[in-house]
């Protein structure tokens, strides 16, 4: 293999179904449950808010689901993704190891998020949705979703996340550029937003305060619904692309990975690369590890706890059977904005809780340090929330060099970070604070959660 090659595949190549891993779960997921009545929720408690087609898939036991055509025509734009041995990151660190890394930020959006985007749309175009409401943290999402609504001719509204609105005017503007709506979170559009507010005028905002904004508006009119860009099993679904094509590109590459790693928010990254590859553990035996990287300030994975609560601030959702800080919870301020997430999807927590998959928390700085390295070695400016992912990589690669083995290892790197020069711009002023989530504000996060189930 040439140095600095990448590893593609044709367009023929590119996979033409979803991989759903609840078909080869050994521990199916617990049910999401109505909030009032506390009994397993069915398709039409969801049909406010999600398309049906999106519900089937929410609730599908079936392995495999075909892309359609004109998703398809529209992957092929930016798919297949490439991957890149990062030879001058190994020669930097001095390692035995070899590290791989999936590149999912050659897209419109510059990140993994248009591979759920665009069948959402779809989904909710093919159904005559005229207008859909969504969240966003750092903005990779609420990017991804506006083109492909202004693709299929959606109106969309975009509540971000009040610190990253602030942090980041330039995914706003991007967001504009596709003819979308974005509006500051917490806001005085909705309920939930006002109540917020009323508390404390100068909160920095949730995803969960987002969501629950975005959701608010969608249930008021039979002609918009909602579109979330993480964490259900619907989004992951659509992200397993991202997997599926590694697959074929480390076959190509003659190579396989002992680890596979992803940073973590609500789960669709980490899923997309890393559930494919649990497919080929749990029906083949492969001996291969999956871990998710989540910040120290954030760390629902490694210190939360599994539990039902709602995947939003003010209770909308249904009940989720998650991994948890409490829907309550207001992460530290860092700038990786996608990872300030509440809680984790529900098959990823039941992955985890089965012993499937790892988690471990990192702290900003050293994330940060690990993404300047990325760049000035591999020459791609990393999102902030990749950068978990790379901080995870290099964990891995050291610890290989020290027990005096070779590893092969593949993350994904998640997104480019061109629209988050300020946080770096703070990294190198080191004015970039660490923050670790203690035991006593972990505790008092999960006693504020009163849901009898």
């Amino acid at each position: 293999m040439k140095k600095n090659s990448k590893i593609l595949l044709s367009d023929d190549e590119m996979p033409r179904q979803w991989y759903n891993i609840v078909a080869d779960m050994p521990n199916k997921p617990m049910p999401p449950l109505h909030p009032a009545t506390k009994q397993p929720v069915g398709p039409e408690d969801l049909a406010a808010v999600f398309p049906m087609e999106l519900i089937k898939q929410e609730v599908s036991s079936e392995r495999y689901i075909d892309i359609p055509e004109e998703v398809l025509d529209l992957y092929t734009a930016f798919r297949p993704s490439p991957m890149f041995r990062a030879f001058n990151l190994e020669k930097s660190l001095g390692t035995k190891s070899k590290i791989y890394y999936k590149y999912e930020g050659g897209n419109y959006s510059g990140s993994h998020k248009a591979n759920t985007a665009l069948p959402q749309a779809y989904y909710n175009k093919m159904e005559g949705i005229k207008r859909i409401t969504t969240e966003t943290g750092a903005g990779q999402w609420g990017s991804a979703m506006s083109f492909a609504c202004h693709h299929f001719g959606l109106e969309l509204l975009v509540f971000m996340v009040k610190v990253s609105y602030n942090q980041k005017p330039g995914r706003k503007l991007l967001m504009n550029t596709y003819n979308a709506k974005v509006v500051a979170s917490p806001s005085t559009m909705t309920v939930a937003g006002r109540k917020v507010l009323e508390l404390d005028p100068d909160s920095p905002g949730s995803l969960g305060i987002a969501i629950s904004e975005a959701m608010e508006v969608a249930v008021q009119d039979p002609y918009t619904k909602y579109a979330l860009g993480s964490v259900l099993n619907h989004v992951i679904l659509h992200q397993t692309i991202i997997g599926q094509e590694a697959l074929l590109q480390m076959e190509k590459a003659g190579d396989y990975p002992d680890v596979v790693i992803g940073c973590f928010g609500g789960g669709s990254n980490f899923s997309g690369i890393a559930f494919p590859f649990l497919r080929e553990k749990l029906l083949h035996g492969k001996n291969i590890r999956l871990v998710a990287v989540e910040p120290a300030s954030c760390p629902k994975l490694t210190k939360g706890k599994f539990m039902y609560d709602f995947g939003d601030s003010a209770g909308m959702t249904p009940l989720l059977p998650m991994y948890t800080l409490g829907h309550n919870f207001m992460p530290e301020k860092i700038h990786a904005g996608g990872l300030r997430y509440h809680g984790a999807g529900v098959i990823v927590s039941q992955l985890l809780k089965d012993g499937f998959i790892e988690a471990k928390a990192k702290m900003q700085r050293e994330c940060f340090e690990a993404g300047v390295l990325f760049a000035r070695t591999e020459g791609i400016l990393p999102a902030p929330e990749s950068t978990y992912a790379i901080a995870g990589a290099l964990d891995e690669a050291r610890k290989a060099d020290m027990e005096g083995v070779s590893r092969t290892i593949l993350f994904n790197l998640s997104g480019h970070g061109h629209f988050d020069i300020s946080a770096y711009e703070k990294y190198f002023e080191n004015n970039l604070p660490d923050h670790e989530l203690t035991t006593a504000e972990i505790d008092d996060a999960l006693s504020k959660i009163n849901i009898p189930v």
